[in-house]
């Protein structure tokens, strides 16, 4: 038999769970935006899946609503009558196996043949293995009749024997090449940019190792608290929530060697090499190693428990025993009820080995500083010494800064699921986590939760809501002889900034 021709052939879309916040806040704003920038495939058919009684009017006014709050740029009317159309509802419970082949055939009448299909789990986790089993019952992964690819959101799994379980039983139904473990920060530009600012900018690349670099910090703070998700949260924690996926990428991003091609495969190898050299962290040795805190007030919030350990804010002190990291620490921090946003990462570099300047009793020669801005100010900074005019011998800090509002305009970056679905609708699976990536970043950071839970854990700090976090995370970074960078966020941020400056009397 001849091998079918996939690439003429038409896409649908199904959404497991379709009524739930993530469709409605993310996955339509975001597929009507590649809609608009004319992306998609021709005659891509968007299908929801769930129970709630919908018709295909009411489930379009449902999104219709999502899409005009946050959408990026104006709501084109025309463009969403246009578009809505190929959006029809389908209703069915994600857990009763007799309703699949309804749904089957529902999607037959509306592809009218062979079609491509992209399988997305906006539901709930419980219902991912559920969901998964079902497709399989009903023979609706296989790619007879065109390519299949199955989405599961985050969080995958609880922990290394749950995300092992889960991997067995979607690889029991798909292939790993039909897979895509999504991650939405791998979507952000300015996440991706970090491999084009390595491995594109030979100025950086050589120095990007243990002989130039001095420690790395990776910070992800948020000034909203747990909210609505607090029920969730009250059992997976920061750790689970963000240091097992987003930080865990981003660390692995900074730390990887480059690959032999942009290929994906090649890129995940390399990203999964430095996941494996992570030095292990015993359940013991967290308290060395770890730090939490909880801000005030979170055991007052309703589906908390009122004597709740869970911390939303912690620290690790990561180590990568490889060739290129041997020594260098990572310290990872994250927090709710924080200042203000933002995702940043600090490269330190050493300071010069010899300092040929007068300098001022007991001063030394700031070290250089890169910023890569995440979000909210994207972008990057190099911080480096120069010496003030008409002085002898007074330096300064200054900066070299990198904005994308500024350089590509206001709204150049795209929402990143926009990247994401993109990815998944052409075949490239380099943002997405592979099986191994998954269960070796569980296989770190089980014992540190175990630790975090057990008789051996470091003292719960409890910091005040708006604040930077426990004035012990200052004491904790200090011991290991480090201090925490702080750098303005943006242009209108109003955080005080470091003074990089030292001066000497004019002689």
């Amino acid at each position: 038999m001849a091998p079918v021709n996939t690439t003429a052939m038409p896409v649908t879309i199904v959404i497991f769970g379709a009524t739930g916040d993530l469709t409605r806040r993310k996955l339509i704003p975001s597929l009507f935006s590649l809609y608009r920038k004319g992306r998609l495939p021709s005659g891509l058919r968007i299908a929801g899946y769930a129970r709630r009684p919908y018709s295909n009017e009411i489930f379009r006014n449902y999104l219709l609503e999502g899409v005009q709050e946050y959408v990026r740029g104006s709501f084109d009317p025309a463009a969403w009558q246009a578009f809505s159309q190929n959006i029809v509802y389908v209703r069915g419970d994600l857990s009763n196996t007799e309703d699949y082949p309804g749904l089957q055939l529902s999607l037959g009448e509306i592809e009218g043949g062979p079609a491509n299909r992209v399988y997305y789990l906006a539901s709930s986790p419980e219902y991912f293995p559920i969901v998964v089993k079902n497709l399989g019952e009903s023979r609706m992964a296989g790619e007879e009749e065109g390519w299949r690819r199955i989405v599961i959101e985050k969080p995958f799994g609880r922990d290394l024997p749950s995300a092992v379980e889960l991997n067995r039983i979607i690889l029991s139904v798909f292939q790993e090449s039909q897979v895509y473990r999504i991650d939405h920060y791998l979507g952000k530009e300015t996440a991706q940019n970090i491999l084009f600012f390595r491995f594109g900018n030979t100025i950086f690349e050589p120095i990007w190792n243990r002989n130039y670099i001095d420690h790395v910090q990776i910070t992800m703070a948020e000034s909203v608290d747990v909210g609505h998700r607090a029920g969730y949260y009250d059992q997976a924690g920061i750790i689970r929530d963000i240091f097992q996926n987003h930080m865990m990428q981003l660390l692995a991003l900074v730390a990887m060697e480059p690959s032999s091609s942009f290929e994906a495969d090649a890129i995940r190898n390399e990203k999964s090499k430095v996941l494996t050299a992570l030095r292990p962290i015993a359940a013991d040795e967290v308290a060395k190693y770890a730090l939490r805190g909880q801000y005030r007030g979170y055991r007052g919030t309703e589906k908390v428990a009122p004597d709740s350990q869970i911390p939303t804010y912690a620290v690790l002190q990561i180590y990568i025993d490889n060739w290129r990291w041997q020594g260098i620490p990572f310290f990872l921090r994250c927090g709710k009820a924080l200042t203000a946003k933002t995702t940043e990462i600090n490269i330190q570099f050493r300071r010069p080995p010899h300092v040929l300047f007068p300098l001022p009793p007991g001063r030394d020669i700031k070290p250089n500083l890169l910023t890569i801005g995440i979000q909210p100010d994207e972008g990057a900074h190099l911080r480096f010494e120069v010496k003030n005019p008409d002085t002898t011998a007074e330096m300064h800090s200054v900066e070299m800064s990198f904005h994308y509002a500024d350089v590509f305009g206001p709204d150049s970056i795209p929402e990143s699921y926009e990247r994401l679905l993109l990815d998944i609708l052409v075949g490239d699976a380099s943002l997405f986590a592979r099986k191994d990536a998954i269960e070796t970043a569980w296989r770190f950071i089980d014992p540190i939760i175990k630790g975090l839970d057990g008789q051996a854990a470091p003292p719960l700090y409890i910091y005040e809501p708006g604040s930077r976090g426990p004035a012990e995370a200052d004491e904790f970074i200090a011991r290991a002889g480090y201090a925490w960078l702080h750098r303005c966020g943006g242009h209108d941020s109003t955080c005080e900034r470091e003074e990089y400056s030292w001066k000497k009397p004019h002689q």
